[in-house]
């Protein structure tokens, strides 16, 4: 086994010679099978893993993916900025991908849940998306993190075909189900029946992403949410359905 700082560590039970270590202690303390030692000596205290706070490791990794994406951050990056050695990161995480899908977790329930909330939340499908897409501007530009949406921002330039799947499987989820909600307002009557819920759901899943890179190119909260009004025009607002 191996410390944080990858020095080696024994284990508790057995040695190389299959015998345990209070034997080799006692043999070494009195002199006895080893020629060029005599009296007691002290024992070497035992190595300790050194202890590290898991969640602000993991918060430290999703910074660092968010900001260089998943193929430009080694794990040297990360033990890095996680502060912790090799073995550590793979003993608590597993390995890079591993990892990373955990940061992914993570990054949807603390920084990018306000898609979900908002199709949760609002009674029309074009109440959510504008509020997403006006907290998008917001979520994009905060400071104290990296601008845009790691999501988006992870997939550029990955050659690791199952990240770059999991990435995008993400965002056609997130399309869909802004197409199945609008599709339901038709359905209702809430948009006009020869409304084009997929070319809808989809406009506004080019919109988010192209917010995201504009954020990471230094576009302004405000600039943003200018780009999110005008965008919102396009949409119906009412539909013909009487009944």
């Amino acid at each position: 086994m191996v410390n944080d700082d990858g020095t080696a560590r024994a284990e508790r039970h057995g040695t190389a010679t299959g015998k345990g270590d209070e034997t080799a202690t006692a043999r070494t303390a009195t002199g006895k099978g080893n020629g060029s030692v005599t009296g007691k000596v002290r024992g070497r205290p035992r190595g300790r893993p050194r202890s590290f706070d898991r969640e602000t490791a993991l918060e430290k990794a999703l910074l660092a993916f968010w900001e260089h994406g998943y193929e430009a951050t080694s794990v040297s990056d990360l033990t890095r900025v996680m502060d912790i050695g090799a073995p550590s990161l793979y003993a608590a995480f597993g390995d890079k991908r591993s990892l990373f899908e955990e940061v992914v977790q993570v990054y949807g329930t603390r920084y990018g849940s306000f898609t979900d909330r908002a199709l949760a939340e609002e009674s029309t499908a074009r109440d959510a998306v504008e509020r997403m897409l006006r907290e998008a501007a917001t979520a994009y530009t905060e400071p104290g993190h990296p601008h845009g949406c790691l999501v988006v921002h992870a997939a550029a330039n990955c050659s690791t075909p199952e990240v770059e799947q999991s990435l995008r499987d993400r965002r056609n989820a997130n399309i869909a189900a802004i197409e199945s909600r609008i599709r339901a307002d038709v359905a209702a009557g809430a948009l006009p029946p020869g409304a084009d819920a997929a070319a809808l759901a989809r406009h506004t899943g080019a919109m988010i992403q192209g917010m995201s890179q504009q954020a990471r190119d230094g576009a302004s909260r405000e600039e943003l949410e200018a780009v999110a009004e005008i965008a919102m025009s396009i949409w119906p607002r009412t539909g013909t359905h009487t009944g």
